[in-house]
C-alpha cells in the first residue's frame, strides 16, 4: 500500500464516509482507517432529515434503494403521558446503520477510495504533513479528517478538553419487532433521560435512549431499568410491551459527552460527531455529519486547486462554516436538554405545544436546516 495520500480520513462512519465518497470522486487519493468492520450495528437514533438528499443524490447515492422508511410526524410525550404532535417541515427517513454505513462503504470503494480496516495510535503534524501511526505501519497526509465520533481513543492521543471530563450520560440501543406508524419520529421523556422511537428499514422499529448513568446504575440490568423508569411514561411501556427484541441483547455506550468541542484541533478538521454533537433529542445528528462532511470536502477540493490558499485559511473558514450552520442548532440542543431535564418544565412544554402546534413546528425548525444546496 502507498504511505502518501491527499487526504487521509480517520473514522468510517457518516461522516468519513460521505467525505471518501465526495473527495475520491473529484479524483483525490483517499485513504479512510476504520477500526471495526461492516457492516455493523451502531449506538443511533436512525432518523435522517430530507434536507441532505439533494447532496446525497448529487454523490450518487440512491437512498430509496435501501427501502427506507419515509417519516412526516413528529410525537412529543412528557413522563406523565401527556403527548403533543406536528408535521415535519422537511419529513425524513428511516434506515438503519448497519445498511445505510455498509452502503456508503460500497460505494466509497467503487468511487475508488482505500479503506483500510485499521487502528490510529498516534498523529503528529510537523513541516506541513501529518503523520499517521497505526497499529500496522505509518502514511503520511498533506490533509486529516477526524472522523471518529463520539468519543475515541484518537480524542486521548489528541489530548481534546472534553475527553478527560466524566460524563453523566450513557446511550441504549436496540432494534425490535412491533406495530408502530410507518411515518412517525417520536420522543418519549422519561426520568433521567429521553427516547426516541421511529422506524427503519425491513419494517424494523429502533429504539434508542440517553440515560442519566446515576439513575441507571440503581438498576441490575437494562430490563429492570426499562421496566422500573422508562415504563412510568405509558406511551414507552406500550412500545416495549408490543415489541420483540431483535438484538441478543442491546447495545450500549458510555461517557457520552455534549461538552463544546473545537471543529480543527491539532490542524486536524473535525467533521461529524467527532466536532461537535447535537442532542439526540433535536434528531438531527446524522444529517448534520453528512453536511458537515460536504462542507469539509468542498474547502480541501478549494486548497487543492488554488495553491495560494494557506492551511490557516483552510482552519479558519472551516471554523466558519461549521459556527454558521451548526453553532446555532447545538446551542439550542443544549437548552431542550436542560429543559428535558426538569420534570414540571417539561409537562409545561407538552402542554403548551399540544395547545399550539405551531411552537412545536417553531423548535424542530430550530434545530433542523433546509435542503442543503448542491453546485456542479
Amino acid at each position: 500500500m502507498k504511505t502518501n495520500w491527499d487526504v487521509l480520513i480517520i473514522g468510517g462512519g457518516l461522516a468519513g464516509l460521505t467525505a471518501a465518497i465526495h473527495l475520491s470522486q473529484k479524483d483525490l487519493k483517499v485513504l479512510l482507517i476504520e477500526k471495526s468492520e461492516y457492516p455493523r450495528h451502531k449506538v443511533c437514533g436512525e432518523y435522517i432529515s430530507n434536507e441532505i438528499l439533494p447532496y446525497l443524490s448529487w454523490l450518487g447515492v440512491d437512498i430509496s434503494q435501501l427501502n427506507p422508511t419515509y417519516i412526516s410526524k413528529f410525537e412529543f410525550s412528557s413522563n406523565d403521558g401527556k403527548n403533543a404532535q406536528a408535521e415535519l417541515p422537511l419529513g425524513g427517513f428511516g434506515v438503519s446503520r448497519y445498511t445505510l454505513d455498509y452502503f456508503l462503504y460500497q460505494k466509497a470503494l467503487a468511487d475508488n477510495a482505500v479503506i483500510l480496516k485499521d487502528t490510529v495510535t498516534n498523529i503528529v503534524f510537523d513541516h506541513d504533513i501529518f503523520t499517521v501511526t497505526t497499529s500496522e505501519q505509518t502514511l503520511t497526509a498533506k490533509i486529516v479528517l477526524g472522523a471518529f465520533g463520539k468519543r475515541s481513543n484518537v480524542d486521548q492521543v489528541l489530548n481534546r478538553n472534553f475527553f478527560n471530563k466524566k460524563s453523566a450520560w450513557l446511550a441504549v440501543k436496540a432494534h425490535y419487532l412491533g406495530n408502530i406508524d410507518n411515518d412517525l419520529v417520536a420522543l418519549h421523556n422519561f426520568n433521567g433521560g429521553y427516547c426516541g422511537v421511529s422506524k427503519v428499514e425491513n419494517d424494523i422499529i429502533n429504539i434508542c435512549y440517553l440515560a442519566d448513568y446515576a439513575t441507571f446504575k440503581q438498576y441490575k440490568n437494562i430490563e429492570e431499568y426499562q421496566q422500573n423508569v422508562l415504563y412510568k411514561n405509558k406511551h414507552l411501556k406500550s412500545v416495549f410491551e408490543n415489541s420483540t427484541l431483535l438484538f441478543e441483547k442491546p447495545l450500549t455506550i458510555s461517557q457520552i459527552s455534549f461538552d463544546k468541542k473545537q471543529a480543527v484541533e491539532n490542524h486536524i478538521l473535525m467533521i461529524g460527531d467527532t466536532a461537535g454533537l447535537i442532542h439526540p433529542l433535536c434528531g438531527n445528528g446524522m444529517a448534520m455529519a453528512i453536511h458537515s462532511s460536504k462542507i469539509a470536502s468542498e474547502l480541501i477540493l478549494d486548497f487543492y486547486a488554488d495553491k495560494k490558499i494557506s492551511r490557516e485559511a483552510l482552519e479558519k473558514k472551516y471554523q466558519k462554516e461549521w459556527n454558521k450552520n451548526f453553532g446555532k442548532r447545538l446551542f439550542m440542543g443544549r437548552i431542550l436538554a436542560r429543559i428535558l431535564t426538569h420534570k414540571i418544565i417539561t409537562n409545561m412544554l407538552v402542554s403548551i405545544t399540544a395547545s399550539f402546534p405551531g411552537l412545536l413546528l417553531a423548535i424542530i425548525k430550530q434545530t433542523h436546516g433546509k435542503p442543503i444546496p448542491v453546485h456542479d
